[in-house]
């Protein structure tokens, strides 16, 4: 029986990342717990895990992994081309995004503070937190980008049911905000906007601090919990992976899932780690490798990032977890060094493969996740065509229940390229 991990992998404790750097560094004290920026800056290769989250963890973890037997036999695969993946939909706010969440309220409330104000895209990151800060006995503020914000109602239901309050980003309830409607009154909002009202709301207001669903180094650390998992569980039943995907927006699902794996890969053992991410804000695969703000309003320290512009706003596609203009430094870093490769797809090609991926193993994908799926069914039929041997794992990074509206777009037709 495998049991959840006492400690978190940090990566940077074999690879170099470029530090943060500009005058809004001396802002990181007014934004985060002590503990995080900690956290953040750590070089230990392990960080221990708090008993009181690591209960709350027990309550969902390990995760399952899954064979998708039916799927390898749809694409009629031959016995040497497996597929796993792990399922992180199966956490209390359907994702992986939960991992995170449960750290960064618990750091929160060690410290004191009453309140969390953060951003949400498609909804999934404001759902984990609003579950942690009700554990954690802490209120809970969520900016979501307007797309999303009017794509997917029930979101902001489930947000509430656990005593949020929900913003549709950007809002006339911050000097930014309001400042961005009046030049743009028409816009679908990004998450580089959210995150800059959750920054201004955070720092005027003192029993406040902001958490980051993504991006930065401790949450990508924190959610390493699920690649560990992998590789006890792949222990077990005598595998080891040939290719490791994930969708990529900030960064962390894919991340957490595959970070305990790299130092595999710079002893020798041939990986392919592949990020995938949509052609509408494609990050990794045409945006340049710079320092930028991580927001729109230009209060975060500069990151080293393959980054689109801080005040790039990419169409309002259903992927609204994937819509953010940079990539967490790590990833960005691993990706500079050739250690991971990036691929792209159109929102109606990973719809096509989720509708296969439903019809086939009887699960609704999240549109991110759907990116993951597409990729991995592309990588086992070029194995196929290549007489290769493969074994393929994916992060089912999160359910679709809450992404409908996505879906009927989709099967009506009305969905754009891109």
């Amino acid at each position: 029986m495998i049991d959840v991990p006492k400690k978190f992998y940090n990566i940077q404790s074999v690879l170099e990342i470029p530090p943060p750097t500009g005058d809004n560094l001396k802002l990181l004290p007014s934004i985060f717990p002590k503990g995080f920026l900690g956290q953040e800056m750590c070089k230990e290769k392990f960080v221990s895990i708090p008993e009181e989250v690591r209960d709350v963890y027990r309550t969902y973890r390990p995760t399952p992994l899954v064979r998708a037997e039916r799927l390898e036999k749809f694409l009629d695969l031959p016995n040497g081309i497996k597929i796993f993946y792990k399922r992180e939909d199966v956490t209390p706010s359907g994702s992986h995004k939960i991992n995170s969440a449960l750290m960064q309220a618990y750091l929160a409330k060690q410290e004191g503070f009453k309140r969390i104000a953060t951003e949400t895209g498609a909804g999934q990151w404001g759902t984990a937190l609003s579950i942690a800060c009700k554990i954690f006995g802490l209120d809970c503020s969520v900016y979501m980008v307007r797309c999303s914000y009017n794509q997917k109602p029930y979101r902001k239901v489930l947000m509430r049911l656990f005593g949020a309050e929900i913003f549709s980003s950007p809002s006339k309830l911050t000097k930014f905000g309001r400042n961005v409607l009046k030049k743009m009154p028409n816009t679908s909002g990004s998450l580089g906007i959210a995150i800059g009202e959750a920054l201004e709301d955070t720092i005027k207001h003192n029993d406040t601090v902001y958490a980051l669903g993504s991006v930065l180094n401790c949450v990508l650390m924190h959610q390493t919990i699920i690649g560990m998992e992998v590789k006890d569980q792949l222990k077990e039943i005598g595998e080891r992976p040939d290719s490791m995907i994930g969708c990529v927006g900030g960064g962390s699902n894919f991340a957490g899932f595959m970070l305990p794996f790299v130092e595999n890969k710079m002893n020798g053992e041939n990986i392919d780690f592949i990020a995938v991410e949509p052609k509408s804000c494609p990050t990794l695969t045409k945006a340049d490798y710079k320092y930028d703000y991580g927001d729109t309003a230009k209060l975060t320290p500069l990151l080293k990032m393959f980054s689109l512009g801080y005040d790039f706003i990419p169409p309002a596609i259903h992927a609204g977890g994937l819509r953010y203009h940079g990539m967490a430094p790590i990833i960005s870093a691993l990706i500079k060094n050739g250690l991971i490769r990036a691929k792209a797809y159109d929102q109606i090609e990973v719809f096509k493969a989720g509708k296969l991926f439903s019809e086939i193993e009887c699960l609704i994908p999240a549109p991110e996740t759907c990116h993951a799926i597409k990729a991995a069914i592309d990588e086992a039929l070029k194995a196929k065509k290549n007489n290769e041997k493969k074994t393929i794992v994916f992060i089912y990074s999160g359910h679709g229940l809450l992404d409908l509206k996505g879906y009927e777009d989709f099967l009506d037709g009305k969905l754009k390229t891109s």
